[in-house]
């Protein structure tokens, strides 16, 4: 599933990127047209104050002349003077303001000579009212100069603000365009970034599907190893209680085979001797001294065969019981390795398989004492519970650590594995130079 996952991918990271870039291009487009016309609409304004003030500052002068013409009172020309000395720094801003439009700056020619003659018929009027020549000053004032110029600078600076309104009109157009753009640009990047992002949830929704069924076909997998190993551990320990059964059946049928047959010879072996000698009568000493060796070798025999038997298969177990048995491996092992062992033994009902266990786990146990543990004593311990029995062997040798020997040790897993075969469980606690106790916990009912 993760091949479908890896194209979405490869076009959704590439329509984000894409998206990004488009919207700041459009950002930046609009930004850039906005701030040229939000300049010009500065600029229009500045004309369009500055064509206001022209006008302003020519109704000013024409008002003084004509106050101080009628009247000749010196202080209407205050304004005048304010007027016409301002006039010219308004008309150069003007003129710096239409440098970069070459027709409005035609027209704003015209009106800076109409200006001029404007300002030179009222300069000639007050000069000659200053003078005193009354036709003079009359004769210029009753005449229509005056007023055709004044109209001529109206009708100009009316051109000059329709010229500048328009440009106005252009920028704000300018700016309803880019917002417009704007908008559409950002609608557009919203729907690829809406785009995208479902893009993006189908991927991860993929990718958590494809997560999730890999997770299933692992957990299917586990499983099936995990029944695969407990089939074969069952198995493996059906196997491992036959061959430990059919064990125990060889080394029954071996002991009856050494109790019958070869037991059957020796003891055949030593009572013909026995009739041999008491036909001989009186024989020499070297041939009585041999015939008593040959006594003593046969009983030897016929001794190490019920040891090797009762190894094999302890004939005490069925004749005499599991405490009896415990107690005659006991004094019989003490015997042979000079070991101490004390025995703390309770009667209990067993099964002959489960007494059979017992026997194997105390037998092992001693066995692993005398070639291992150096130890100069041991105890063997069994007892009766409600519905379970225990049985423990203790010893004070050299010890082990049981976390290294668990693995390499057949014996301890042999005793481990009969015992749970059995239904219970072993314990074994050592550590170096404390000893070693050997513990097993068994049903009765078994």
């Amino acid at each position: 599933m993760r091949w479908f996952a890896i194209p979405k991918m490869a076009i959704s990271l590439p329509l984000a990127v894409l998206a990004a870039v488009v919207l700041i291009f459009i950002n930046e487009a609009g930004f850039r047209l906005s701030t040229e016309a939000a300049t010009r609409i500065e600029e229009s304004q500045a004309t369009r104050g500055a064509v206001n003030l022209l006008l302003q500052q020519m109704l000013d002068a024409e008002t003084g002349q004509r106050g101080y013409l009628l009247t000749g009172d010196p202080k209407y020309l205050e304004p005048y003077d304010a007027a016409t000395a301002d006039l010219n720094q308004t008309l150069d801003t003007l003129r710096r303001h239409y440098t970069a439009y070459p027709a409005e700056l035609a027209e704003f020619a015209l009106l800076s000579r109409s200006v001029s003659r404007k300002l030179a018929e009222m300069d000639l009027s007050v000069r000659m009212r200053k003078q005193g020549n009354e036709e003079a000053w009359k004769f210029v004032l009753t005449t229509d100069v005056g007023m055709d110029q004044m109209n001529a600078i109206r009708s100009q600076i009316i051109k000059l603000v329709h010229a500048n309104n328009s440009k106005m009109r252009t920028a704000q157009a300018q700016i309803t365009r880019s917002l417009q753009l704007s908008r559409i640009g950002i609608a557009l990047i919203a729907l690829a970034g809406l785009l995208a992002f479902y893009m993006y949830l189908r991927q991860t929704r993929a990718l958590l599907d494809a997560g999730r069924r890999e997770q299933e076909a692992l957990q299917r997998e586990r499983d099936q190893l995990d029944k695969e190993v407990r089939d074969r551990t069952a198995t493996l320990a059906e196997l491992a209680t036959h061959l430990q059964q059919v064990r125990e059946d060889e080394r029954g049928h071996l002991a009856r085979e050494l109790h019958d047959e070869l037991g059957a010879l020796l003891t055949a072996a030593k009572l013909d001797v026995a009739r041999i000698k008491s036909r001989l009568g009186v024989i020499s000493p070297e041939a009585a001294e041999r015939m008593q060796h040959l006594i003593e070798t046969l009983n030897s025999g016929i001794a190490l065969k019920r040891r090797i038997v009762e190894d094999l298969r302890p004939s005490s177990l069925s004749h005499l019981g599991l405490v009896a048995s415990l107690e005659i491996l006991a004094r019989e092992f003490e015997d042979r390795s000079g070991l101490s062992i004390i025995t703390d033994l309770e009667t209990v009902e067993l099964g002959g398989s489960a007494q059979l266990t017992v026997y194997r786990l105390v037998q092992e146990s001693l066995t692993n004492i005398s070639k291992y543990a150096e130890a100069k004593q041991a105890e063997i311990s069994l007892h009766d519970f409600d519905g379970y029995i225990t049985v423990e062997v203790r010893d004070d040798g050299t010890g082990f650590d049981t976390a290294q020997i668990k693995g390499s040790s057949h014996g301890l897993a042999g005793m481990r594995h009969r015992v749970e075969a059995a239904g219970g469980r072993l314990t074994v606690v050592s550590s170096p130079g404390q000893g070693t106790r050997i513990s097993a916990v068994l049903p009765k009912t078994l």
